[in-house]
């Protein structure tokens, strides 16, 4: 069957960690490992939740910087330094844009509540026709119903569907439900699988 639509993770995806110096840089501030700052981030109960809807950004962040010993009043500003290395891919979202209106496009991202106010804050909103959000709807990928919603909000068939992903375990759900999935690794190398797969 034809492919209608083409998903995209954001995290490690379209938004890239491409420089990984200011988050050393914060932990040996913080006479941390590199390690463990990353795993009070995104492997905690908080981050978890966040990304389940289940607390706010603020209430993880507060938690985040209690785990790595700091006053809660420091949180924006371990916030912002441990993302500074991260760069969105505007050539990516070039190509994304240029695949409307033939293809629709979408996102399916375990991400916490504000990352749908981060895509209209840099602009990229424009780049898809639906925006499949963890947080909003309580379901992380790799459960099914995450895919499901998002194909029936771009009114397509799973086997009517490629998502890019840089996480195995989400590739591999999708291809159970009949999507194509192709495993990001390199933006080039990327883009000419998926240009392969809509020939």
């Amino acid at each position: 069957m034809s492919v209608k639509a083409v998903f995209f993770d954001i995290g490690g995806v379209i938004l890239r960690t491409e420089y990984q110096a200011p988050r050393e840089h914060l932990a040996e501030r913080l006479n941390l490992t590199y390690e463990e700052v990353y795993k009070a981030v995104f492997e905690s109960d908080t981050s978890r939740r966040a990304s389940l809807g289940a607390v706010s950004v603020d209430e993880h962040w507060i938690a985040v910087t209690r785990t790595l010993g700091r006053p809660a009043s420091e949180a924006k500003a371990i916030h912002d330094e441990f993302f500074a290395g991260d760069v969105i891919d505007k050539n990516l979202l070039d190509f994304i844009r240029s695949l409307r209106p033939r293809y629709k496009t979408g996102v399916i991202s375990n991400a916490w509540p504000d990352l749908r106010a981060y895509i209209h804050e840099h602009k990229f909103d424009d780049a898809f026709d639906c925006i499949t959000i963890s947080a909003e709807i309580g379901v992380m990928k790799p459960q099914p119903k995450i895919y499901q919603l998002a194909l029936e909000q771009a009114h397509v068939r799973a086997s009517e569907a490629v998502f890019v992903d840089d996480m195995p375990a989400n590739i591999e759900a999708a291809n159970a439900l009949g999507m194509r999935g192709i495993l990001f690794h390199d933006p080039h190398e990327t883009l000419a699988e998926l240009k392969s797969f809509l020939k």
